[in-house]
Parts: C-alpha cells; sequence; structure tokens
C-alpha cells in the first residue's frame, strides 16, 4: 500500500530579527506593518528571546532560544517538528508525516512539493488548531489546495477541520489541568479562578454564524466535566490592531475585572492553543504576568500540550478516524 501523507500545519515564526517584518508582512496579505508596529514586534521577541518561561516562572531548557548575532528563534518550528516525530512513531507504517507553516517557512506549500516529490499520493491536513473557524482554518486549507494546484502532482487531498471534542484532546488538556492545580498545592478546585483563553478574531465572524466560539466553548465545558470544575471564565486574548471590533471579553480585562472581586489565585488555561510560541510566552508569560503582579494576582498557566504522550495519541486517533472508509 502506498504511504500516505500526513501534514501537520502550524502558524509559523521567524527565526531572526530580519525576518519579522517579512513574517508579519505574510500575515497582513503582503502589507508591510508600520514602522511603530514592527519596533513593538521585535521588542516582544526579544522580550522572550532569552528562554521560554515556564508557569512556574523557571527556565525551560528544552525551548531555549538560540542567541547570537540578530538570532532569534522562538520554539514553535521546533516544538511542531517534536510533535511530527512524535506522531510519526505513533503512527507508524503506512504514514509519513510532514510539517508545514502558514506564514513562514517551511511553508505549507513547500512541504506540499516536498510530499510530490516523495512520490505519496494521498494527504491529510490537519492544522494544529483545535477550534474551525473559516477566518483561521480555511486560510491553511486554500493554502493546501493552491500548492497542490500549481505543482500539477496527482495528489488527494483531505482535511480536519475541526477536533475541539476530541476525548483525548480534552483529556490532554485535562492532565494539564490538574498539574497546575497540584503545583498551586491545592486540592480543590474551588481554591482557584479559572480562564480559558483562546486567540481573539475579528468580531464579524459572527454575522456568518461563525462556530468558534461555541466550539471554544464545546471544549471547555468537555475538559470541565474531566476534572470536576463547577465554575470558569473564558476570555479572548491577542487580538490584532486592524481597527475593528475583536472578540472580547479580553484577557487582561478579565484580570482586572477578577482583582475587583477580591480574587487572588488564577489559572490560566489557554484552550485555544496547543504550543508554545509567541501568544503564549509575551501574551501570557509576559504581559497577563505583569498585569497580575500589579494587581496582586498569583497568576499561574497551565503547561501547552507541545508533544505530551496523550496529545500526540490524540493527534493519531484523529488521522486515523479521519481516513476511515
Amino acid at each position: 500500500m502506498t504511504d500516505i501523507a500526513v501534514l501537520l500545519m502550524a502558524y509559523g515564526s521567524p527565526n531572526s530579527l530580519d525576518e519579522i517584518e517579512p513574517y508579519y508582512t505574510d500575515i497582513r496579505g503582503g502589507r508591510k506593518p508600520s514602522p511603530e508596529n514592527l519596533r513593538e514586534l521585535i521588542a516582544r521577541y526579544q522580550r522572550v528571546g532569552g528562554s521560554a518561561v515556564s508557569p512556574n516562572h523557571e527556565t525551560n531548557p528544552q525551548h531555549d532560544v538560540k542567541r547570537g548575532e540578530n538570532a532569534l528563534r522562538t520554539p514553535l518550528l521546533e516544538i511542531t517538528r517534536d510533535q511530527a516525530r512524535a506522531l510519526q512513531t505513533q503512527l507508524g507504517d503506512g504514514f509519513r508525516v510532514y510539517v508545514g507553516m502558514k506564514h513562514w517557512h517551511p511553508f505549507i506549500a513547500e512541504a506540499v512539493e516536498e510530499i510530490a516529490r516523495d512520490g505519496l499520493r494521498r494527504v491529510l491536513a490537519l492544522a494544529l488548531a483545535p477550534h474551525y473557524s473559516r477566518f483561521s482554518i480555511d486560510g491553511y486549507i486554500q493554502r493546501v489546495r493552491d500548492a497542490i494546484q500549481k505543482s500539477n502532482a496527482p495528489l488527494e487531498a483531505a482535511f480536519v477541520e475541526s477536533w475541539n471534542d476530541h476525548p483525548l484532546f480534552l483529556r490532554a488538556v485535562a492532565e494539564k489541568m490538574e498539574a497546575a492545580r497540584r503545583n498551586f498545592g491545592v486540592k480543590d478546585w474551588n481554591e482557584l479562578e479559572i480562564i480559558f483563553s483562546a486567540h481573539s478574531l475579528p468580531e464579524r465572524i459572527l454575522q456568518s454564524n461563525d462556530p468558534y466560539p461555541q466550539e471554544l466553548r464545546e471544549s471547555c465545558e468537555g475538559v470541565a466535566a474531566l476534572i470536576g470544575l463547577n465554575a470558569w471564565r473564558f476570555a479572548y486574548q491577542s487580538a490584532g490592531r486592524t481597527g475593528e471590533k475583536w472578540l472580547g471579553p479580553d484577557i487582561l480585562e478579565t484580570l482586572d475585572a477578577m482583582a475587583t472581586e477580591g480574587h487572588r489565585r488564577v489559572l490560566i488555561a489557554p484552550i485555544g492553543f496547543v504550543a508554545d510560541h509567541l501568544e503564549i510566552l509575551y501574551d501570557i508569560d509576559v504581559e497577563c504576568a505583569e498585569r497580575a503582579r500589579a494587581l496582586g494576582i498569583e497568576m499561574r498557566r497551565t503547561d501547552s500540550l507541545n508533544a505530551t504522550p496523550t496529545f500526540i495519541a490524540g493527534l493519531a486517533a484523529i488521522v486515523r478516524e479521519n481516513l476511515a472508509p
């Protein structure tokens, strides 16, 4: 039997200071960021450019960002490759796992070209984002289709659009939350305030009944049921600066509200993300942590799923389920 290609797709991340501007230009559809925004972006990458910080503020040597003149490598590509290697081991014979990025090298088109060169004919494309939105996931799908068309390769492609309620994904998140609760030194969830978070999207997606908010709620409810969590909040993070309104409530505003209500111990579970990258290492580990300290809140977050065994087992199950007759 001919091997099946599994294309793992992630957002992408620059590897040096020089790559930040073209990276964000690609995100913006060819429009360069303003000098002011570019300076801010560079400052954010420099802020997390020493090493990734764990939720307990300990150095994580596995994901150290490589130093050197102009070097600035955040760990997303390395983590995605770790996930691909682990998934390859889980799937075994009959599958070959590839990595393609939406906005930086190795681009999705480059991965499709590699698949074609290797002589494979079937591709299952899986974005490492559990929750479907036309605004985000459709972009991955279209890039795969465009690359196949451009390559003229006889590739048959299938796509996993959503896996927000897969039991092993929910269990993987639940395991990370239980570990974080133990690190807090508490036995009862009632001793903590919980914020689930995900990347915000433009509010206009609601006009077309986009399923993104509902899928996020389903994931939160599924994890809460697994761990016996009766009360939790949800907030959006990492909203873009495009001049239009984005989905809320914002996570920083949620921290402000919690402080006003007298809460002093908060656990953030970024359920919309499966790997450490800028939205985790800066938006939570720096920005949220600074706000929490200013408010007198002890804040931690759950470890990212990265290449942990339960999550990889979940990805393998998703692949097999989506290839079943």
